[in-house]
């Protein structure tokens, strides 16, 4: 995928995650099963996990490259950074530390939505001033997946929303 093209889809997606959270009634929106998170709990990851990407997408990139160095492999395309992410999951990866999610009540919900979009925006924003080649020479840590080029970081944003919407669907009965 180019720059905008990622663009569409961290758009399209997190919206579409949004928009069916938004739709839950306020009983589903809450139900969990044991060691489950709620579709609320789910917003919240998923608003913890893209903050830290739009933050590090408003360093300049010479501090990307004297934290995280510079990549030593060629980058993944998105099928190949999906199926790794689901190797990982499988061997029994999940989150951990600030990316757990609290309990979100009802009356939360709606503002938190209203935050994934605007940092989603401002992450877009973000990636719509680097250029190809930025997206593929600097790197990104990832708790699970390790290292990653900004591109793969943004593959991964872009499946982590879809991903946590079928989570949803399959907890609510709905696959």
């Amino acid at each position: 995928m180019n720059r905008q093209e990622i663009i569409t889809k961290l758009k399209e997606n997190h919206q579409a995650f949004v928009d069916y959270i938004l739709a839950l009634p306020d009983d589903e929106f809450l139900q969990h099963q044991p060691e489950k998170w709620s579709a609320g709990q789910q917003l919240d990851h998923i608003y913890r996990a893209v903050s830290p990407v739009t933050m590090a997408f408003g360093l300049p990139g010479f501090m990307l490259k004297l934290f995280f160095g510079k990549p030593n492999r060629n980058g993944r395309t998105y099928d190949e950074l999906v199926k790794k992410y689901k190797s990982k999951l499988a061997a029994g990866g999940a989150a951990s530390g600030r990316f757990i999610p609290k309990p979100v009540a009802v009356s939360d919900r709606l503002n938190l939505a209203k935050s994934l979009i605007l940092k989603v925006g401002k992450l877009c924003f973000r990636v719509d001033k680097c250029s190809e080649q930025e997206l593929d020479t600097k790197l990104l840590p990832h708790p699970l997946l390790g290292k990653l080029t900004l591109r793969e970081m943004l593959y991964f944003t872009i499946y982590h929303a879809e991903h946590h919407l079928a989570i949803i669907k399959q907890n609510l009965g709905r696959v």
